[in-house]
């Protein structure tokens, strides 16, 4: 019954440290993961003069990468996921369970708090001479694709109005 008692706490923080990091948004390599969404209808007609619609992805396919600001949030990120990862497991169990718990705390804390920290990294990427290609889903069902140079603030979902060409918030 005792080594039963020790197991659970040690294997539900274990679980849930990789369960928070599968939720991260941004790979290993500091890139926004991809978005995919279900293709849509793609359409050889002329586009009408002013057409309505919802953004359904929005990703960069060129640009030169450039060093990102965020390594220092990413760094503090994990020290205080491991420092408070570390506290909560030395609370678990007693001799060198406690010490086991207190080393897996801070191994997971480290790996939660450096995702959180990526997660809530202002522009994970920054690049030169972006391009930005921008899936817009209209209502007549047509999906259209405009390569742009900025995105403002265009994030999937959100409503627009496509005058000659050009993207607008609706």
């Amino acid at each position: 019954m005792n080594m039963k008692s020790r197991f659970l706490p040690i294997a539900g923080a274990a679980t849930l440290a990789v369960a928070m990091a599968g939720c991260s948004t941004v790979d290993l390599y500091g890139q926004p993961a991809p978005v995919t969404y279900p293709s849509g209808t793609y359409s050889t007609t002329p586009v009408a003069a002013v057409e309505y619609g919802r953004v359904t992805n929005v990703s960069l396919i060129s640009g030169t990468p450039i060093a990102s600001a965020t390594q220092g949030r990413n760094l503090a990120g994990t020290a205080i996921g491991a420092i408070v990862g570390g506290l909560l497991g030395s609370q678990v169990g007693g001799g060198s369970g406690r010490t086991a718990a207190t080393v897996l705390g801070a191994v997971g804390g480290g790996i939660v708090g450096n995702r959180m920290a990526q997660n809530t990294a202002p522009g994970t990427v920054a690049t030169t001479n972006p391009v930005y290609r921008v899936e817009v889903q209209t209502d007549q069902g047509y999906v259209r694709t405009y390569d742009v140079s900025a995105t403002g603030d265009l994030r999937p979902g959100d409503r627009v109005r496509i005058e000659n060409g050009v993207i607008y918030h609706a």
